[in-house]
C-alpha cells in the first residue's frame, strides 16, 4: 500500500469516528493525554503543537498549563476530528486553542514556532515518522521539548492493545484482513523502531534531538462493561481492523470479546485493564 493510500484510509477511519471518538464512557485517552502533558511540562506562555489532536485529550490540558499568555495549536489529518476539537474549545470557552486540518508529516510552520511538540498515539501512524520528527525539530526553538506516547509493542503480542487481547482475538480470523493490517505486518512496521528503547533513542537522535528518555508505565483503561469497550473500539485506531472484517466475523469477534471482558470484571464493577504505555520525551539542542 502506498503511503498516500495508507494515510487516506487512516484519515477516513478517524473522520467517520469523529462524532463518537473517546466519548462512549471509556477512560483511557484522556488520562494518557494528561499524563503526557505532565511529563513534557509546558510552562505558562509556551507555544505548543499537538500533532494528531483528535478531540483534545492533550490539547486542553496543555492549554490550561500555558495559560492565556500561551497558545496551543492542534493539527489532525481528519477534518471531522478538527471540527470536534473546535466545538469542544468553544463549549469550554478556551481562547488559547486553535485546531487546523494538517498532515502531521508535512507540518507547515516557520522554524522555531513552538516551545513544545506533543502527540499521543498519533506520531506512530505516520508512514514517514523519521522525516516528520526531523521537521518537528525544525519548528521547535533551541531547547524545545517533544513528547509522544505509543503502545508498548512486544513481538508476539497483538499490536496496539493490552497483552490480554493477544489471546482474545483469534489469529485465523485476522487472516481475512488486508495484508497491511495483519498483526505480523503491523509488528514489522512499528516494532522495528518502537519496541527497543535503544532503537527509539537512536531514531530521536538521528532526527536532531538530544536527551531522549523512554519511560514505560501502565495507564488504567476503564469501561463500564465489555460491550461498552467493544463499542468504543470502533471509535479509534482499532476501527481500521473492524472495517475490514466480514459482517459474520465482526459479529463473532464482538460476542467473544464482550463475554471475555465481562468475565474480567469484579462483579458489577467496571472493566479495568492496566494498559502498558510508552512515553518518549526529548529536546532540541540548546543554544550554546
Amino acid at each position: 500500500m502506498k503511503a498516500s493510500d495508507y494515510k487516506t484510509e487512516v484519515a477516513a477511519a478517524f473522520d467517520r469516528a469523529a462524532g463518537t471518538y473517546d466519548r462512549l464512557g471509556v477512560e483511557f485517552f484522556g488520562p494518557m493525554g494528561r499524563r503526557l502533558v505532565e511529563r513534557v511540562a509546558p510552562a505558562p506562555g509556551h507555544r505548543v503543537l499537538d500533532v494528531g489532536c483528535g478531540s483534545g485529550a492533550c490539547l486542553f490540558p496543555a492549554a490550561a498549563r500555558v495559560g492565556p499568555a500561551g497558545r496551543v495549536v492542534g493539527i489532525d489529518i481528519a477534518p471531522g476530528m478538527v471540527e470536534t476539537a473546535r466545538a469542544e474549545a468553544a463549549r469550554r470557552g478556551v481562547g488559547n486553542v486553535e485546531a487546523r486540518v494538517m498532515d502531521g508529516e508535512r507540518v507547515d510552520f516557520p522554524a522555531a514556532s513552538f516551545d513544545v511538540v506533543i502527540g499521543s498515539y498519533s506520531l506512530i501512524f505516520l508512514p514517514d515518522v523519521r522525516g516528520a520528527l526531523r521537521r518537528y525539530a525544525q519548528v521547535l526553538v533551541p531547547g524545545g521539548r517533544i513528547g509522544f506516547t505509543s503502545p508498548q509493542f512486544r513481538t508476539g503480542t497483538f499490536p496496539f492493545l493490552p497483552p490480554v487481547f493477544t489471546e482474545l482475538i483469534p489469529n485465523d480470523l485476522l487472516r481475512s484482513l488486508p495484508e497491511q493490517w495483519r498483526p505480523e505486518a503491523l509488528q514489522r512496521r512499528f516494532n522495528s523502531w518502537l519496541e527497543g528503547p535503544a532503537d527509539l533513542r537512536a531514531t530521536m537522535e538521528a532526527a536532531g534531538f538530544v536527551d531522549a528518555d523512554v519511560h514505560d508505565e501502565a495507564v488504567p483503561l476503564v469501561a463500564a462493561t465489555g460491550e461498552v469497550w467493544v463499542d468504543w473500539s470502533h471509535t479509534h485506531g482499532m476501527r481500521l481492523m473492524w472495517d475490514h472484517l466480514t459482517a459474520d466475523d465482526a459479529a463473532a469477534l464482538r460476542a467473544r470479546l464482550i463475554k471475555a471482558l465481562d468475565e474480567m470484571r469484579d462483579g458489577a464493577g467496571p472493566l479495568v485493564i492496566d494498559t502498558p504505555v510508552r512515553f518518549v520525551t526529548a529536546q532540541t539542542p540548546p543554544v550554546r
